[in-house]
């Protein structure tokens, strides 16, 4: 099985300790968000986990205690830098902390296991096409030689979005074949592999690969192990993503981000984040007596007969 802990909410900036704990007692809860009667619950340990993939806006908390899980899984970390300001991610660190942590977490998990994700690309007044390639480029530069790939998609407006951030509009084709072909020039420059993550768009052409964020080939790469050869339909509409179980909750996230479909709105995020407990077995709120508890089916895809480098 593959365990995401960054798909509902930033775990590794806010709570980090919550999930050591869950490592170190070998279970985690996780509440279906459409069914919330019905609880998951997940055994922690490398015979059941095929790969930790993380996904964070700030690994700073973490990193002193990483270890403690990267001794014993394989992992993979997906590390948001974007060209954002305070306006738009208000409790998001800036680039140049963001890319100085990055740093450090490299010299921890090694730069197989890190992938840059620029994305969502939005446009406003003020973050036009011509502002994201020359940030793109800055921080591209600095980056190359410390990530695995970069991923990039354009925002989707949900009506979320609508609500949260009124100024944000949908890109047209034009637009979008503008950034990627401009994303791709820079990436290419710096010797930096580009990939669209579930994007109707066909950017090749532009030297950038249509692919999974989460894939086997991605997977099994970084971590020197091989995974059965699965058909698999992805995670959602143009997804090519491998199949996996998110331990996160949604409408917890106090980063703020004003483009994310995660919450409905930063103030109840806020709210909910105040009522945590890094003890419980679950992220937000208690189990309750109504609440059904089901072991999960942790199905592995390694291949153990190819088994190159599994803890």
């Amino acid at each position: 099985m593959i365990l995401n802990t960054g798909g509902r909410t930033d775990i590794v900036q806010y709570y980090s300790e919550w999930l050591l704990n869950r490592f170190k007692e070998g279970f985690v809860y996780s509440r279906n968000p459409f069914y919330p009667s019905k609880v998951s619950k997940y055994e922690l340990s490398p015979d059941k986990i095929d790969c930790v993939v993380f996904c964070s806006k700030n690994y700073e908390p973490i990193l002193e205690r990483l270890h403690e899980i990267t001794d014993k899984y394989n992992t993979y970390f997906h590390y948001t830098i974007t060209a954002y300001g305070k306006d738009i991610e208000p409790r998001v660190p800036s680039i140049e902390k963001s890319i100085e942590t990055l740093f450090k977490l490299e010299k921890i998990v090694g730069k197989q296991r890190i992938a840059w994700r620029y994305d969502p690309v939005l446009l406003t007044n003020k973050y036009t096409i011509d502002y994201h390639l020359k940030t793109f480029e800055c921080m591209a530069e600095k980056l190359s030689k410390h990530i695995d790939r970069c991923i990039f998609s354009f925002v989707q407006i949900y009506k979320k979005l609508k609500t949260n951030m009124p100024e944000a509009r949908a890109l047209n084709d034009e637009e979008k074949n503008l950034i990627a072909k401009g994303l791709g020039k820079i990436a290419k420059k710096f010797n930096i592999h580009l990939q669209s993550c579930a994007e109707n768009g066909d950017y090749q052409k532009y030297g950038i690969y249509p692919s999974g964020c989460m894939t086997f080939e991605i997977l099994g790469k970084a971590n020197n192990i091989a995974f059965k050869k699965l058909k698999h339909n992805g995670m959602r509409k143009n997804c090519n993503c491998i199949e996996w179980r998110d331990i996160g909750a949604y409408n917890t996230c106090p980063n703020g981000c004003r483009y994310c479909y995660a919450n409905a709105n930063p103030e109840k995020a806020i709210e909910n984040y105040k009522h945590h407990d890094k003890n419980s077995p679950i992220l937000l709120d208690k189990i309750n007596d109504t609440d059904v508890i089901l072991q999960a089916n942790q199905t592995s895809f390694i291949d153990r007969s190819l088994n190159l480098g599994l803890f």
